[in-house]
C-alpha cells in the first residue's frame, strides 16, 4: 500500500503541465561580504555588456575598409567573442622583470574572471544581443511602439546595478538556485554567493517547488532604492481545474461582462441585460495622496551637492517613495483583477489610447495614477491562467454615446455629462451605460464591416507607413552604418 501511494504521488507530480510563467520578488538582507559579492557581479555584468558592444562597434568601423568583416550581432556570437577575448593579451597581461633585468610579458587574460560566475558574462552578452535585435526590428518596422536607438555603453553612475543567473541542474539532480536551504526558510541560495536572507515570506514558492508544481528558471538581482532586490522567475503548472472556468459551447454568446474604466468611477462592470456586477468609486490614488511628500523629497534632493553622500541618501529616499506609490497601485490592481477573473469568465474592455490620453495636460496626472494599461495587462494574463476570455472592443466603438436601450447615438454628449439621456426616454449613469454597451460588443461586432471614420483626418482610418528605409538611412535597408552605431571617427572639415 505504501509503495502504491508513492507511485501515485510520483505520477501526479510528473504529469503536471508547466504552462505559465510567474515571478516572485523579494528584498534581500545581505551581509557586508555578500554586498561586496553582489557589487562585484553587477560590475562584471556591466563590464561584459560594454565589452560586447565594443566588439560590435569596432567591427562596424573595420567593415568600412574591409567589407568581409564579420560583425557579432547575436547573443551566441557575442558569447563566443567574449570567451575568446578574455584569455588574450588584450584582456590582461603582466610584465615581469627577473634579477638580470630581462622583461617578460605574461598573458593573464581577464585575471578576475574567476571571482564571479561565468553566467554573468553570458547573460550580459545575451542582453547586448537582444538590444541589437530590438534596434534592427524597430528600424525595419517589425517592432511596435517608440523607435529604439542603437545600444549605448552602460555608465557606472547612471546605470542601475543588476545581473542575472540561470538555474542549472547538476548531475546529481540538485539545483543551483534554492529557496529555504540550510534550514533557513527566508533565504535564497545563489551560485557563487551562497545563501542570502530575504525579508519576505518564501512559503508560497517553497510549497510549489516541493510539490513539483514549479521550477526556477533564473533570478535577477537588482539594486534599487538603496536595497538589493531579487526576482525569481519560475515556470509553474497550470492552476487546479477547480480554480479554472468551465469551458463554454461554441455557439454560446452569453456571459459577457463589460468593463468601463474612468476617473470619476474607476471601474464599472455590467452585463448586457443591465445588471451591475462591480463598481469602484474610490480607488486609492497613491500618486495624488503622496504628492506633497514627493515634492518635499524632490526639493531636498535638489538642495544637496552633486556627488555627495547626502545626495545619494536623498535620492534613495525619493526612490523608496516612488516605489511605495507603485506598490500601492499594483496591489490595488491585482486585487481588482482577481475579483473579476474569479467570478466572470468573459470580459470586455475598451481599447483605450492611453499614450494619447496622457497628452492632455489637465488629465495626464490622474490617468497615470489610475494605471489603466497596467490593469488591462494584469487582467489578461490572470484570465488566461483560469481559461477565460478577455476581448478588447474597437477603439472607435461609441460605448459612452450609444444608448443601450435603442442603440441611438448621442453625439452631443460631453465629458462633464455624468448622466446619459436618450430621446427614447432611457436614462442611466454614463459609466453604467458604457459598461452595458461593452458587454454587448461581442454579439454585435462584425469583423467584415469597415472601421469607423477617423475624426481627425475626416476619413477612413488607414495604416500608412513609409517604405522601409526611405529617407532614413543612406545605406541599404537593414544595414547599419557607423553613424547609427556612433562609431564614425572621421573629423568634420571646417569651412
Amino acid at each position: 500500500m505504501a509503495e502504491l501511494t508513492v507511485v501515485c504521488r510520483w505520477v501526479a507530480s510528473h504529469s503536471l503541465v508547466m504552462g505559465r510563467h510567474t515571478t516572485f520578488r523579494y528584498c534581500l538582507d545581505p551581509t557586508v561580504e555578500q554586498q561586496r559579492l553582489l557589487d562585484r557581479h553587477a560590475g562584471a555584468a556591466r563590464f561584459a555588456f560594454n565589452t560586447c558592444l565594443g566588439f560590435v562597434k569596432s567591427a562596424l568601423t573595420q567593415r568600412e575598409t574591409d567589407p568581409d568583416q564579420q560583425v557579432p550581432w547575436t547573443g551566441f556570437s557575442l558569447i563566443n567573442a567574449f570567451n575568446a577575448w578574455k584569455k588574450t593579451e588584450a584582456a590582461g597581461r603582466v610584465i615581469s622583470v627577473d634579477s638580470s633585468g630581462v622583461a617578460e610579458v605574461e598573458v593573464t587574460g581577464l585575471a578576475w574572471r574567476g571571482e564571479v560566475r561565468q553566467q554573468v558574462f553570458e547573460e550580459a552578452a545575451i542582453d547586448c544581443g537582444r538590444a541589437l535585435t530590438a534596434f534592427f526590428d524597430s528600424r525595419a518596422g517589425k517592432r511596435k511602439g517608440k523607435r529604439v536607438g542603437f545600444p549605448r555603453f552602460k555608465e557606472k553612475k547612471s546605470t542601475r546595478p543588476s545581473f542575472r543567473l540561470r538555474n542549472k541542474i547538476s548531475k546529481s539532480g540538485g539545483t543551483a538556485i534554492r529557496v529555504g536551504d540550510n534550514t533557513i526558510p527566508r533565504s535564497v541560495t545563489l551560485p557563487g554567493i551562497g545563501p542570502i536572507r530575504v525579508r519576505e515570506d518564501t512559503r508560497p514558492l517553497r510549497r510549489m517547488l516541493a510539490n513539483g508544481r514549479a521550477k526556477i528558471l533564473f533570478t535577477t538581482v537588482t539594486y534599487r532604492m538603496g536595497r538589493w532586490q531579487l526576482s525569481v522567475t519560475v515556470e509553474a503548472a497550470d492552476l487546479h481545474p477547480a480554480l479554472q472556468h468551465a469551458p463554454r459551447a461554441i455557439d454560446d454568446d452569453t456571459g459577457w461582462v463589460g468593463i468601463d474604466r474612468g476617473l470619476t468611477s474607476y471601474l464599472v462592470a455590467a452585463t448586457s441585460d443591465g445588471t451591475e456586477v462591480a463598481r469602484i468609486d474610490h480607488p486609492p490614488k497613491p500618486l495624488a495622496a503622496g504628492l506633497r511628500r514627493q515634492r518635499r523629497l524632490a526639493k531636498s534632493l535638489s538642495r544637496k551637492q552633486k556627488g555627495s553622500r547626502n545626495r545619494q541618501d536623498a535620492a534613495a529616499r525619493l526612490a523608496r517613495h516612488h516605489n511605495r506609490v507603485t506598490n500601492v497601485r499594483r496591489h490595488f490592481l491585482h486585487q481588482l483583477a482577481n475579483m473579476l477573473v474569479k467570478t466572470h469568465d468573459r470580459l470586455v474592455v475598451e481599447d483605450l489610447n492611453v499614450a494619447g490620453l496622457l497628452g492632455n495636460r489637465r488629465l495626464a496626472r490622474a490617468i497615470g495614477d489610475a494605471g489603466w494599461a497596467d490593469f488591462c495587462r494584469i487582467l489578461r494574463y490572470k484570465q488566461h491562467w483560469r481559461g477565460g476570455t478577455v476581448v478588447a472592443a474597437d477603439r472607435w466603438y461609441p460605448s459612452s454615446k450609444r444608448c443601450s436601450a435603442c442603440t441611438a447615438l448621442n453625439t452631443k454628449l460631453t465629458l462633464s455629462d455624468r448622466v446619459y439621456f436618450c430621446e427614447c426616454g432611457f436614462r442611466a449613469d454614463r459609466d453604467h451605460n458604457a459598461a452595458i454597451n461593452l458587454a454587448a460588443w461581442p454579439t454585435i461586432c462584425d469583423e467584415n464591416s469597415p472601421r469607423p471614420p477617423d475624426p481627425e483626418a475626416r476619413g477612413r482610418v488607414t495604416n500608412v507607413r513609409r517604405r522601409e528605409g526611405a529617407d532614413q538611412h543612406p545605406v541599404s535597408v537593414g544595414e547599419t552604418d557607423p553613424d547609427d552605431a556612433g562609431t564614425d571617427v572621421h573629423t568634420m572639415r571646417m569651412v
